[in-house]
C-alpha cells in the first residue's frame, strides 16, 4: 500500500511544474483576449451601431440602398458576413449556408473565453492540491520555511486560475450577447434579401 501511495505522490508532484506552466499559458493568453476583445468592443461600436440601425430600417425595396452604404473597412463579423449575403443574394441555398457560416465563426471566436472559463479553475485546483502535500510534510518536520513556499505556490496558482476564469467569463458572456444580436440581424437581412428575391 506504501508503495501506491509513494506512487501517488509522486505522479501528483511530477504534474505541479506542467500545471505551473499552462497557468502561465493561459494567463498570457487571458491578457492578449482583454486587449484584442477591447479593440473588438471599439470596432463593434464604431461600426455595428451604425449598421443595426440601417439593418432595422431595411425594407424590401430599400435593400440596394443597405448594400451600398455597408463600411468598407471594418472587419466586424456581422459587417463582413452581411457583405457575403450581398453577394450571394440571388442564391437563397447560399444565403443559409452564410448564415450557417457565420454561427461557426462565431462558436469559433469564443473557443478559447470557453477554454479559460473551464480551464482556470481546474489547473488553479490542481496547483493549490499538489503543493499541500509538501507543505504538511513541511509543516509535520517543523520546516515553517518549506511550508511557507509551499503554502505562497499553492495561493498563487489558486488566484492565476481565478483571474484566466474570469476573464473568459466575462468576455464570453458579452460575445454571446454580441453574437446573438447579429444573428439576428443576418437572418433578418437574409429574409429582405429573399424577399426582394422573389419580387424580382
Amino acid at each position: 500500500m506504501k508503495i501506491i501511495s509513494d506512487v501517488l505522490y509522486w505522479i501528483s508532484t511530477g504534474l505541479l511544474v506542467p500545471v505551473i506552466v499552462l497557468l502561465i499559458f493561459f494567463f498570457i493568453r487571458a491578457l492578449i483576449l482583454i486587449g484584442t476583445f477591447f479593440g473588438q468592443y471599439l470596432d463593434m461600436r464604431r461600426t455595428n451601431t451604425a449598421l443595426r440601425k440601417a439593418i432595422s430600417e431595411l425594407k424590401p425595396g430599400n435593400v440596394t440602398e443597405l448594400e451600398t452604404s455597408l463600411p468598407q473597412k471594418s472587419n466586424t463579423l456581422l459587417s463582413v458576413y452581411v457583405k457575403r449575403l450581398f453577394d450571394a443574394k440571388d442564391d437563397p441555398v447560399l444565403v443559409e449556408k452564410i448564415i450557417d457560416e457565420y454561427e461557426i465563426a462565431s462558436e469559433r471566436d469564443m473557443e478559447l473565453p470557453k477554454t479559460l472559463t473551464k480551464m482556470g479553475p481546474m489547473l488553479g485546483l490542481m496547483g493549490t492540491l499538489i503543493p499541500m502535500g509538501p507543505a504538511l510534510v513541511g509543516l509535520a518536520n517543523g520546516d515553517i520555511a518549506s511550508m511557507a513556499y509551499n503554502m505562497q505556490v499553492a495561493f498563487a496558482t489558486t488566484v492565476v486560475g481565478l483571474f484566466c476564469s474570469a476573464v473568459g467569463f466575462v468576455t464570453r458572456q458579452v460575445k454571446q450577447r454580441w453574437y446573438r444580436n447579429d444573428m439576428n440581424d443576418m437572418e433578418f437581412v437574409a429574409g429582405r434579401i429573399n424577399q426582394e428575391h422573389e419580387l424580382i
